[in-house]
């Protein structure tokens, strides 16, 4: 009698394999993938041009790195400015994060952009076409973003190991299950693979205090 899981790849079968675990123990196995699943939450911050960071700080000036982050070559500037949204209310302190990419980008939670009067999508990062826009005060001048003022959709950076590991595809969707004393399950996280990136997850500050996300929190991602 043939063997019904020879004609399955090897990702297929672990995939099987994986989920045969998760319904016997009841939810508590967490997959060992090639690298370790980090599940971090990103504060409010913007992305700027070069010459949007010589708008706001004068000709010639450049980021400096604060803080390295996780991910390769990405890092929290000392640089900082001012949100002016509707009605004039404003964000202080709005963190800039380097390198400078090819747009403009503020991104925020939920409850940021109600305080502040905004009505924003939830959209992938570099997707802000038909999005708010706002104002941005800097030491040397003002920048006015005609739109880019998003929500950020979760999403899941990753390399090609564990996309293979996982059985998933660049811009497809995963699901996070998040456990401790306030478990939930977010349904659509976006992937997104490339060779640089290292396994990390990004929910924004009201998702991570809906879930009660800690150090110490248990975290998988499914398929």
């Amino acid at each position: 009698m043939a063997n019904p899981l020879s004609s399955l790849s090897r990702a297929q079968v672990e995939s099987l394999v994986r989920d045969s675990l998760r319904r016997h123990s009841g939810g508590r196995f967490a997959a060992e993938g090639p690298n370790p699943l980090i599940v971090n939450s990103s504060a409010r911050h913007c992305h700027l041009t070069p010459e949007a960071v010589e708008t706001l700080f004068g000709k010639g000036h450049t980021l400096t790195p604060k803080k390295w982050l996780y991910q390769k070559d990405q890092f929290a500037a000392e640089e900082a400015v001012t949100l002016i949204g509707p009605r004039s209310r404003v964000i202080s302190n709005l963190r800039i994060l380097g390198p400078c990419r090819n747009l403009n980008q503020v991104e925020l939670a939920s409850t940021d952009a109600i305080s502040l009067g905004f009505k924003i999508p939830v959209r992938n990062s570099g997707d802000i076409e038909g999005t708010p826009g706002c104002m941005l005060m800097g030491p040397a001048g003002f920048l006015e973003m005609p739109n880019g003022v998003i929500r950020a959709a979760p999403h899941v950076h990753m390399a090609p190991e564990d996309a293979q590991f996982y059985g998933v595809e660049n811009k497809s969707f995963m699901k996070l299950r998040v456990g401790g004393e306030v478990g939930v399950t977010f349904d659509r996280i976006f992937v997104r693979v490339d060779p640089s990136f290292k396994l990390e997850v990004h929910i924004d500050t009201d998702e991570a205090n809906a879930c009660g996300l800690g150090p110490d929190t248990p975290c998988e991602l499914i398929k």
